[in-house]
């Protein structure tokens, strides 16, 4: 009998509520139970018109809130996948290990990404890997 393989895991996009008032917007990139699974996180102010990532992680999976604007580009088994955050939106990337990904700030503002990681932040044996797809 033959086994058909397993198919590699692919990214998961999904839309964020904010609350909105005229102080601005709070959202909530995970909850109590994915809040569980992760053991780093960093907060990235990003320059308009500047890139961040371009790498991948070889065995942990990230999972990445962005407020746009922002043009997310994947690569997915050498496919590449544009996705457009709109200005104010929050959008959240739940990334596994193996695709490369990378985020421009494509407004006029400074941009805000959350990122979460299942694995530990080592500098001195990192889990990334250079992935230039921006």
């Amino acid at each position: 009998m033959k086994s058909t393989p397993a198919a590699a895991p692919q990214v998961h996009i999904e839309q964020l509520g904010a609350f909105r008032d005229p102080r601005g917007c709070l959202f909530e990139p995970l909850n109590v139970s994915e809040l569980a699974a992760q053991r780093n996180v960093h907060v990235v102010l990003t320059a308009p018109g500047a890139v961040r990532g371009n790498h991948l992680h070889r065995a942990s999976t990230e999972v990445t809130a962005v407020v746009g604007p922002c043009l997310v580009r994947l690569s997915e088994a050498g496919v590449l996948r544009e996705v457009d955050v709109p200005a104010g939106e929050v959008w959240r990337f739940t990334i596994p290990p193996g695709v490369a990904h990378a985020y421009r700030n494509t407004g006029e503002l400074p941009m805000t990404l959350v990122s979460f990681s299942s694995g530990i932040h080592d500098p001195a044996s990192p889990d990334t890997e250079r992935a230039a797809v921006i």
